[in-house]
């Protein structure tokens, strides 16, 4: 059934009209919440840029994992596009393509995995509002092969006419601006099918675009790979003969009657050694090697993937390099259609002060790698512009003798969250990132000037402080990509986060292991510390104790391999730890020197399914602010409470299943904190209820939940980790997959707000 839905010819699919992209029904909140973005500046890696061909001024930006961006020229900003969506996988986007005539039109490929759902969409406003087409061939806008393209293209002389280059399922048109899409069946690669490995994807047609009054397409798989080309409209194709052998298509720029195209010997984005840069003649079918020279004595490793024509002057095309980290990547820029190049990068200096944290560090920001959009500006090109694994940089004068480059991100926030705490003193927010380490923010309208550095992390996974001393903390992490031997995963502040100190633990012998081992050294476990701050506990198989910030450490007595101490946040010698084998509560009255089996009643019988096995998830059991034992557990079988140290605890009876808890700042009157929880209410299999995962806040310690995200507010329901503000009632930091870190507070509280700045700046 679903190999014939692929091989069908023709396929005419329903159109979701409505803009949240075809998910549940949403009901609204019933409390009205501001949402906003925390400011970081881009953070991650943008497959590519599109200019618009129709007017001056307007850009579209695909990420991987974080939806679409448009530019306003007006505001000076990347506005995101899929705010409102329901549907993870439609942020990761495959392609995107701009009417050629009218610049209210847009179009997008969207699906994140090959086995996600996959859509076009389609705006007449500039992606205010979405159209979305589901279709059947699968897409993979966050795999391997997604600097490719572009693979949705559209006819400059029949602007209803659309094709779209699969990875998996050939080539495909749609008509009717995109409402229905059927094969070409005349397309000579039909596809090579799902592959079944989780992880393995193919490329499939890795571009599609218009040049004179022709079509191509790339073939960037193995099997059938080439270049393709129509002369009436995709009735009829044939492989043009020539062009490097063994080598991939994977991007292509077409101008003057020259057809340039970037190759590699993958498709990226790692894996690249080798690459070649070509030039084609439309006429005369003519075939030059236009591959940039070495940039020293030594071979050139990577290949090649970004690349670009200037639609004003015939001759100027820029190419990207990929995967050469030795000695870096670069960009070429030609004006004789590749006869000759200029390398940039030794001739480039990048001014980041907007975005310190692209120091990483170090006293210069790197140049970028993952270089896979590159593109001039069809209006003005001496701008040039190029995504990386980091950041958007431009530059307005490409034929400067030195170019100077910014990050080009006011607005975009495209970064996974891993952990988040908000501090009862100090900085508002601390964060932990995958891929940039993390931050302390201390103006939510500003790039964080202080990293988590001293040592740097490539993830953070866990930030905890010490709850009756919040200016002590402690982090754990994996090394920094590309490190050279072990490097400390663990680290302590004293002063809120601003500086932070290594730690490491010696060798442990577990029992039954024949030999010690460094346990500090791959970022699997985590660290906390006790309420007054005075003791770390490293979760070790034998969890291991410090009372001297790291300079000794000592077995904790009394519990069973890999257990988890959690600290109360009030008493600095109570901890806690679950057995989630047999079901038992350990408790510490000495500071985690030694753990006694508690007498616990009204724990589920059966905890076996409730321990985390990924070192990014939270753990289930918390320790309440401010509140001496009282405890919370989350659990596949309900939410429970206890307020005696965990002697008793009962079920707590609600609507919604929690799948994270944090707490904020208690409600006016009230003594407990107030609740917030990523969760969902209802389910997939209830006829009565759709399923409906979102933010909520509960006043009374969890019988009644609010809804405080609305429609508008979505986020792919990419919720990864959720933190409460002690200090600001109602205020909630969402840490997504993709989308970065958005803050919700009551409106009427940031009315409040707003006025009180503005009456003291008066």
């Amino acid at each position: 059934m679903f190999k014939q839905l692929f091989t069908s010819a023709l396929l005419t699919f329903t159109t979701c009209t409505t803009f949240s992209a075809c998910a549940a029904s949403a009901a609204p909140a019933s409390d009205d919440y501001h949402w906003r973005s925390v400011t970081v500046g881009a953070g991650g890696f943008a497959p590519d840029i599109i200019f618009s061909r129709a007017e001056k001024g307007l850009a579209y930006l695909r990420t991987d994992m974080g939806g679409a961006y448009r530019w306003d020229s007006g505001q000076q900003r990347w506005l995101p596009l899929q705010d409102q969506m329901a549907e993870s996988s439609y942020f990761g986007i495959e392609s995107i393509a701009a009417d050629p005539r009218n610049p209210e039109r847009v179009y997008m490929a969207a699906g994140m995995y090959k086995g996600a759902p996959a859509a076009i969409l389609r705006s007449d406003d500039r992606g205010e509002h979405w159209q979305v087409t589901p279709v059947p061939f699968r897409m993979g806008g966050n795999e391997d092969g997604r600097g490719l393209g572009e693979r949705l293209a559209i006819d400059p002389q029949n602007t209803d006419i659309l094709y779209f280059g699969s990875r998996h399922d050939g080539l495909w048109r749609s008509r009717d601006r995109g409402a229905s899409w059927h094969k070409v069946t005349a397309f000579p690669h039909a596809g090579l099918g799902l592959p079944e490995g989780r992880r393995s994807t193919h490329a499939g047609i890795s571009f599609v675009l218009f040049a004179e009054q022709w079509l191509f397409a790339g073939v960037a798989d193995r099997n059938g790979t080439g270049l393709y080309r129509s002369d009436d409209s995709g009735e009829h194709w044939k492989k043009i003969a020539g062009g490097p052998d063994k080598l991939l298509p994977v991007q292509a720029a077409a101008a003057g009657g020259q057809l340039y195209i970037a190759y590699s010997d993958n498709i990226g984005p790692n894996g690249v050694t080798g690459g070649a840069v070509y030039k084609l003649d439309i006429a005369s079918q003519q075939w030059s090697d236009i591959t940039p020279p070495p940039q020293g004595d030594g071979p050139a490793e990577g290949g090649f993937m970004g690349i670009s024509a200037s639609a004003q002057h015939p001759g100027t095309v820029a190419v990207a390099t990929m995967n050469r980290w030795h000695p870096h990547d670069t960009i070429y820029l030609s004006h004789d259609g590749g006869d000759s190049w200029r390398e940039l990068e030794k001739r480039s200096r990048r001014d980041v002060s907007a975005t310190p944290y692209l120091y990483w560090g170090n006293d210069e920001a790197d140049f970028g790698w993952w270089i896979a959009g590159l593109a001039l500006n069809p209006f003005q090109d001496d701008e040039l512009v190029y995504t990386t694994g980091a950041t958007v940089y431009r530059t307005g004068d490409a034929d400067a003798q030195q170019l100077l480059w910014k990050p080009w991100v006011e607005g975009i926030e495209q970064t996974a969250i891993i952990t988040l705490l908000s501090p009862a003193a100090g900085p508002q927010l601390i964060s932990g990132f995958g891929d940039i380490s993390g931050f302390v923010h201390s103006d939510f309208d500003r790039s964080p000037q202080l990293m988590l550095t001293g040592p740097v992390f490539a993830n953070t996974n866990t930030i905890i402080d010490a709850g009756s001393a919040p200016q002590i903390l402690v982090r754990s992490g994996t090394p920094p990509h590309r490190a050279e031997g072990p490097v400390p995963t663990l680290a302590w502040s004293s002063n809120a986060g601003r500086t932070w100190q290594p730690l490491t633990v010696p060798a442990l012998k577990i029992p039954g292991e024949k030999t010690a081992q460094r346990y500090d050294l791959t970022g699997d476990n985590a660290i906390t510390v006790s309420a007054d701050g005075d003791a770390f506990v490293f979760m070790a198989p034998v969890p291991q104790l410090s009372r001297d910030r790291g300079r000794s450490w000592q077995p904790v007595k009394g519990l069973p391999l890999h257990a988890h101490p959690v600290a109360d946040r009030v008493d600095g010698k109570k901890f806690y730890a679950l057995d989630f084998s047999r079901g038992e509560l350990y408790a510490s009255t000495d500071g985690a020197a030694s753990f006694t089996v508690l007498e616990s009643r009204g724990l589920p019988s059966d905890l076996s399914g409730d321990r985390p096995h990924n070192r990014e998830k939270p753990w289930p059991l918390h320790a309440a602010p401010g509140r001496e034992g009282e405890l919370w557990l989350v659990s596949r079988q309900g939410l429970f409470h206890s307020t005696d140290g965990g002697r008793q605890f009962a079920r707590v009876d609600s609507d919604i299943t929690v799948e994270q808890l944090t707490f904020g700042k208690p409600a006016a009157g009230k003594q407990a904190a107030t609740l917030f929880a990523i969760g969902q209410r209802g389910s997939e299999l209830s006829s009565e209820h759709s399923s409906e995962r979102a933010i909520w806040r509960s006043d009374d310690s969890g019988r009644h939940w609010l809804r405080v995200n609305d429609s508008r507010h979505e986020y792919g329901r990419r919720f990864r980790v959720i933190a409460g503000d002690p200090r600001h009632y109602g205020r909630v930091y969402i840490g997504t997959d993709g989308r970065g870190i958005v803050m919700g507070e009551p409106a009427a509280i940031t009315v409040q707000t707003e006025l009180s700045a503005q009456d003291s700046r008066q």
